[in-house]
């Protein structure tokens, strides 16, 4: 029977069940060897979502893996995270022929971090949210780094469990996702698509919001509306103008913003409330007190300097 149905992996244990392997050692935290996964023959016909956390550690991958809607880019990368509740598929990568897959897959379950800093901490991993993904990739030498952490995390799970084990063990995750916070912020720099070219596509596409009639009609530009136009998820495009300019997608609508009122307050004789309504602002004092932060002084001043 095809398994069309959204599954729902509630336990690392249930991955476990899917990749026909030995059953967990600890039922919250897991180390797979993925070269001993055997999926079932329908897997191209499964959706699930799952209730762990997932950090692979792969090559010659059998099958392109769906994030949501979107294909996790894996043509670069080894490296890749799948956080809770995210619906995720399989299809055939026919660029994989031959070839015995390999690697690692750490599964950890939310409850292993009950009561540590990482519990709250882990969600603010950008890596873990991207709508468009894109797997990390590393040097022989980060890779055998990676790999050493993912060892130690399961000697430690393997060895007798005692008041300090959960303590190593999650120190040794935060470690892994620093590391892979720094690999990331480097792929930001280097990857193979000039990042330059996004900032030109984001000029153009707020250059167009704001000279067009959206202001009026539809307000501020949102980060999301941002993102979609540029085919990237909103916390891959922050991630990646922080890297480059040290600003996030919302700092850069709001100095376009800023640009096109001092356009207007030199330019034309429109009040202050009305250039903020011109620019999508429902509440004149909201428009005040943002071009104040960003210039140091009043639309009233700035004018005045012109005058």
């Amino acid at each position: 029977m095809l398994m069309k149905d959204l599954k729902h992996f509630k336990k690392v244990g249930d991955y476990h069940k899917l990749a026909r392997i030995a059953a967990p050692e600890h039922p919250l935290i897991s180390l797979v060897d993925y070269s001993q996964v055997q999926y079932p023959s329908n897997i191209e016909a499964l959706r699930w979502k799952q209730d762990y956390y997932t950090l692979g550690l792969k090559r010659n991958v059998a099958h392109k893996l769906f994030y949501g809607q979107q294909e996790y880019d894996f043509d670069e990368g080894v490296m890749t995270f799948v956080a809770p509740q995210q619906v995720m598929s399989l299809e055939n990568n026919p660029n994989i022929r031959g070839q015995k897959p390999s690697g690692w897959l750490l599964l950890v379950h939310p409850d292993f971090l009950w009561n540590t800093p990482l519990a709250k901490q882990i969600r603010r991993y950008d890596f873990f949210g991207y709508a468009v993904n894109e797997a990390l990739f590393l040097s022989e030498k980060e890779e055998q780094m990676m790999l050493d952490l993912f060892k130690a995390i399961q000697r430690e799970y393997q060895s007798k469990i005692d008041k300090f084990s959960q303590k190593i063990i999650v120190s040794q995750v935060v470690l892994l996702l620093n590391y892979a916070e720094r690999f990331y912020e480097r792929q930001f720099i280097t990857r193979k698509i000039s990042n330059h070219q996004v900032l030109d596509r984001l000029e153009d596409v707020l250059s167009a919001y704001f000279t067009g009639e959206r202001l009026l009609e539809k307000g501020l530009p949102t980060v999301q509306y941002v993102a979609d136009r540029l085919h990237l998820s909103p916390n891959y495009l922050s991630g990646m103008l922080k890297s480059l300019t040290g600003q996030s997608t919302q700092q850069h609508i709001h100095d376009k913003l800023i640009e096109k009122a001092k356009e207007q307050l030199s330019t034309t004789s429109l009040s202050v409330s009305e250039v903020a309504y011109r620019l999508g602002f429902e509440h004149p004092a909201s428009f005040t007190k943002l071009f104040r932060n960003k210039t140091k002084m009043s639309p009233l001043a700035f004018r005045k300097a012109f005058k």
